[in-house]
């Protein structure tokens, strides 16, 4: 075999698709180029795993720079027969730089791309000739993601080349194992100066084997010696798989190690269903992604907010819980809906969910096909609380999945009724209203509240509920004196300690008794005499006025009250401090408010919940599980730690007394 060089594509004379055609089939995605690959690739990678396998599909994005012991290699076999008009085959450039740019996209477990290269021939499989080959072949199997194959460009878009090589084993049709090497680029089409005038061409270009009338790949112990030369990871003897090298990827303004973090966060946002293991069964597919040579961790979906709450939903989903859709007219059974509700802090956004427009709100609802690969995230009403949120899964049944697939656009990232012709257009545009329902229903918007759930909606921090959801300034939300900035609390530092303590008891934060009728000393009394001091007082009376006198305990609150993820539950959290020194207890008072009523819930009816104090914790992180907690007074920042009841508004108050000593 002669040297792999490059052939490109003339336009036949019964013509042929140009270049610029096949890079436009993807549309205008809303989505960004990395977000595609993610989705498309794995995509690919599922529908190519091997059925009778219970091992779970390897999927990997690793990049790399080229090491300068395998620079010369590119250079010099991945240039041999390139087009010399170097303004319509950009490898040159990609190739002649310092540093070679590379980013790998490998599946594991999967059966490779066999059958016939030739895309005139007749096989029982052709992924080989559907991947490097043909253009929009309809998927051939049921139950896949793919549908148009218009998937694969987003390997050629994300290259500034153009370019790419696919390294590939696969089983024969003799049963054994066969490597494959191919080099391709999609670029422009162009006109080239030839022998005998000029010659037109596609933009299409493919690089492997050219001692035929059709450009082969290297296969078996050249491509082998190939790969090793340009640093490429061999297969194992019985190990079967593709990698898709793409050269000089576009990285979106992103450094290399931020693209690796950011893809391997998409990977969970999009590919979530594949990492969770219903019924105990192993996860369907692993995934990892490093930067040169250093491993970036793929979220776990479980552990990772809002997605947790999918999780959770997809479980009600496929459960006994979940909900069945249908539509009445015509009748057709279309799929199963879960819905998890939560208490919860607001999130803090990603590039990676602001790509599926989850900001710091979730109320969404993640749309799939039998496949379970994330179509998108549909968003249903807002919340009344930037503290709740909701997250959903619409599973499509089975007999359903034609539909679908056909309402989706070559990206795969939305459901397009309008696309369909009736009834099928009838069946998607009813998925989308049967939700909307169950959601209005979860939500109670529809005007009807839901049976054992409260029609006060929870809101902490609201402005139209300040200081009662989530958590009081005080007791029963009228000690707003201690409030820091308040008029009140300024107010209080310019008097004295003797009345602040008068005005805290008289919100029955304390259980001390006040003996107002001793005067302060040196105070003038109403005939001009100045009263006794305490020195001549008799003991007795020296002692009540000592206490009268001393500094009463306090609560400082510390900001408003907010929400934070612990473990498993959401807690509301309630800041304080005790300035005041001395030993002292305290305790917590919780209620639910009822706004606009000025009432409160101690006492929960009968099967109701109530919000929990689960602790304090002090300022070194150390939670005190106890009711009641005995502590200095000081500086020290403590916090209440509540777990709050679902569908109310919870109130925090902070009880405070003095611990005589003896």
């Amino acid at each position: 075999m002669n040297a792999p060089q490059w052939f490109s594509q003339p336009y036949p004379p019964e013509g042929a698709s140009a270049a610029e055609g096949i890079r436009n089939q993807l549309g205008r995605p809303e989505l960004d180029l990395l977000t595609i690959l993610v989705r498309e690739s794995a995509q690919n990678s599922w529908d190519a795993r091997i059925r009778e396998s219970s091992t779970p599909v390897d999927y990997r994005i690793d990049m790399w720079t080229v090491s300068p012991a395998h620079a010369g290699a590119w250079r010099e076999l991945l240039l041999n027969g390139a087009p010399t008009e170097r303004h319509y085959f950009p490898l040159h450039e990609s190739l002649r730089r310092n540093s070679i740019r590379v980013l790998g996209v490998s599946d594991r477990g999967t059966r490779g791309l066999g059958g016939p290269t030739r895309a005139d021939a007749i096989g029982t499989e052709h992924d080989f000739v559907s991947f490097i080959r043909n253009i929009g072949e309809p998927r051939d199997q049921a139950l896949g993601g793919g549908t148009y194959g218009f998937g694969k460009g987003i390997f050629y878009l994300l290259s500034n080349s153009g370019s790419i090589l696919v390294h590939s084993r696969c089983r024969t049709a003799g049963g054994g194992y066969e490597t494959r090497l191919i080099g391709c680029t999609l670029w422009k089409s162009y006109v080239s100066a030839a022998p005998h005038g000029t010659r037109r061409h596609t933009g299409r270009h493919w690089w492997g084997d050219t001692s035929s009338d059709v450009v082969e790949p290297l296969t078996g112990q050249e491509a082998d010696t190939a790969a090793r030369r340009l640093g490429l990871n061999t297969f194992g003897p019985e190990e079967t798989g593709t990698t898709v090298v793409v050269i000089d990827p576009i990285l979106d303004g992103l450094t290399p190690a931020e693209a690796a973090d950011y893809l391997a966060e998409t990977i969970t946002w999009h590919l979530w269903p594949k990492m969770v293991s219903p019924e105990n069964r192993n996860s369907e597919m692993r995934f990892s992604v490093t930067c040169d040579g250093i491993e970036y961790p793929v979220p776990d979906p479980k552990e990772t907010r809002p997605l947790n709450m999918f999780v959770a939903a997809y479980e009600r989903a496929v459960g006994l819980s979940g909900q069945e859709l249908h539509c009445n007219r015509p009748k057709k059974y279309l799929g199963r809906l879960g819905l998890e509700k939560r208490i919860m802090p607001s999130l803090t956004p990603t590039r990676a969910s602001r790509m599926v427009d989850i900001e710091d709100i979730v109320h969404h609802v993640c749309l799939m096909r039998p496949a379970e690969l994330v179509v998108t995230y549909l968003p249903g009403p807002k919340p009344p609380s930037i503290n709740q949120g909701y997250a959903g899964v619409f599973r499509a049944d089975e007999s359903m999945d034609e539909v679908y697939a056909r309402a989706e656009p070559p990206t795969h990232d939305a459901w397009n009724p309008q696309s369909l012709e009736r009834p099928e257009s009838t069946f998607v545009q009813t998925t989308f209203r049967r939700i909307r329902e169950a959601l209005d229903e979860l939500l109670s918007l529809g005007g009807v509240t839901r049976p054992g759930a409260s029609n006060v909606a929870l809101g902490a921090a609201s402005s139209f509920f300040s200081g009662l959801v989530g958590g009081a300034w005080g007791i029963g939300g009228a000690t707003a004196y201690s409030k820091p900035g308040s008029a009140t609390a300024r107010r209080e530092s310019t008097e004295s300690d003797e009345e602040s303590s008068l005005d805290a008891g008289m919100n029955g934060l304390h259980s001390a008794s006040i003996e107002t009728d001793i005067p302060t000393p040196g105070e003038v009394d109403e005939s001009g005499a100045s009263q006794t001091n305490s020195h001549s007082l008799p003991m007795g009376r020296q002692e009540s006025h000592a206490m009268a006198t001393r500094k009463r305990p306090k609560v400082q609150y510390v900001g408003d009250p907010f929400y934070e993820d612990r473990g498993d539950a959401s807690l509301l959290i309630q800041e304080f401090r005790l300035p005041v020194s001395g030993p002292q207890r305290i305790q917590a008072d919780l209620a639910v408010s009822l706004p606009g009523t000025g009432g409160r819930e101690t006492d929960p009816p009968i099967g109701a919940s109530m919000p929990v104090l689960v602790g304090w914790e002090d300022d070194t992180g150390r939670v005190h599980n106890s009711e009641a907690l005995e502590v200095d007074g000081g500086e020290r920042l403590w916090r209440a730690l509540v777990l709050p009841a679902p569908d109310t508004m919870t109130e925090i108050g902070i009880k405070v007394e003095a611990v005589k000593t003896s």
